[in-house]
Parts: C-alpha cells; structure tokens; sequence
C-alpha cells in the first residue's frame, strides 16, 4: 500500500532510541525525510545514517526539551533545513515509578517539564509549519493515563493530561486543517522495558522468561508490543488514507484497557 508519504518532513522527538528510532525509521521507509532530537547526539547520529541508508534526507538536533528554548530552536532548525513541516510525532518523556509518599516536587515538575510542557511548548512552536502544510500532530502518551496505578502516579496523571491537550488542540485544528490524534501503547520491547525486566531479575532472582511472562499476565495482554507497531499506526494515520482520524486517542494496548 502507497501511504503517499514521498517528500514529507517529520519532526520525531526522543527519536534516539525506543518508540521514536523505530517512528522515524519506518516514516523513512514510507518516504519522509526526517528531522531527529533526543539528548544523545551519538545516537542520532546512528539513526541518521541509517535514514540515509535508505534514500531519505535526515538531519539531527540533540537537545533538552525540558529547556524553554529547545522547542524554538528545534522548529528553527527544521525551517532552516527543510523549509517545512508535514508530521510532528511528540514521543519524548519519561516519567518516575514509584510509592507516591517518596516521590518529591522535583520528580512531578521533572516528569511534566519533559513529558507535558515540552509536548505544549513543541506544538505551539510547531503550529504556524504544520498549519501551512495541513500537516499532522501525533501525541504518544501511554495506557497509564486511561488505567491509572498507584505506583505510577506521575505518569498517569501526565499521560491523562497529554491526551487532554491533544484532544483540546484538535479542536483548533479542525479550523487550521491540522490533524492531532494521540495514541496510547502499553508495555513496549525497548531499553526502559528491559530496564524493569532485568531489575525484577534481579531482585526476585527468577528468570528472566518468567519475570516477562509475569508481567505480561499482570497486564493481561497477548503480547509485548515493538516500536514498529506504533510506527506502522503513525505511518496510516498521517497519510492521506487516514486523514479522517482526528481528535482520536487510541489505545495500542494488546488487550490491556479493559473499559470501552
């Protein structure tokens, strides 16, 4: 299927690694020419050569977008280089686990800074670009903010508050002919998953098999999800094919969200 995708510029965030390196990859391989950040300039480097392998254009930006400036900067330099803007995906955000009586101000303010303001901050930057192209925004939250879990409060509650902004956007970009949906994954095979998985090996002392199979049952899905799998939904749901998708919040879950 030809998803028509030849010559657009995409904006991924956290695009070194993870949910992101496997978003700009396969928006490579539909033909997009890519604009990457993260904080690892070492690691972009990587994925944008391997864009390069595959006949697209990328360029690189390693910056903090918990800074105030990063979002100006990173929308100058894709202006600068490509002199447009088809697709932002904001996938860039961790957030700290843990016993809600531990967790500090610091750790809240640290979770919303990267995760929430830089999502907001990243959009409004991004907005006159994507408005100019009929472009298409992508909020990656996560399944924690439609089941919220004590031991992850603050990702849950800035997971709930992503999908909120992007659904209010969406709003404003039925009249600026923007489409913004948000997707929510569940559990994905990247490095922070194998970081859980070999800590509770460590501290259980069972096998790793078991300790994934554990954590599957716990979510009750069918399986873990792959960066190629948020990948190939993104890839629709910004081509023409998928343009009727607006205002939407899809869980990505393998079964996992139990309500309607």
């Amino acid at each position: 299927m030809d998803l028509e995708l030849t010559g657009k510029v995409a904006l991924v965030t956290g695009s070194s690694r993870g949910i992101g390196r496997g978003v700009a990859l396969t928006l490579a391989q539909e033909g997009c020419d890519l604009m990457l950040t993260g904080r690892d300039e070492t690691a972009l480097r990587e994925v944008a050569s391997d864009i390069e392998k595959r006949g697209r254009t990328a360029k690189y930006l390693a910056v903090d977008l918990r800074e105030e400036n990063a979002a100006a900067a990173l929308v100058a330099a894709v202006q600068e280089s490509f002199g447009r803007l088809d697709i932002l995906v904001n996938n860039a955000g961790t957030t700290r686990r843990g016993d809600f009586l531990s967790l500090t101000d610091a750790d809240w303010a640290d979770g919303y800074a990267l995760k929430f303001f830089a999502h907001v901050r990243l959009s409004r930057a991004a907005w006159p670009l994507l408005r100019e192209a009929r472009g298409s925004l992508v909020t990656i939250g996560g399944t924690s903010g439609r089941i919220p879990i004590a031991a992850f409060t603050i990702g849950s509650s800035v997971n709930a508050a992503c999908a909120a902004f992007a659904k209010a956007l969406a709003d404003i970009g039925k009249t600026d002919h923007v489409q913004v949906n948000t997707i929510h994954p569940s559990y994905v095979e990247t490095e922070r998953l194998w970081r859980r998985i070999k800590a509770d090996v460590e501290r259980t002392g069972k096998s790793e098999a078991e300790v994934r199979e554990w954590h599957r049952a716990d979510i009750n899905v069918t399986r873990f999800g792959t960066p190629e799998d948020i990948a190939d939904l993104i890839a629709f749901m910004v081509s023409r094919r998928g343009r009727w998708l607006h205002g939407a919040t899809i869980d990505l879950d393998g079964g996992e969200v139990p309500t309607l």
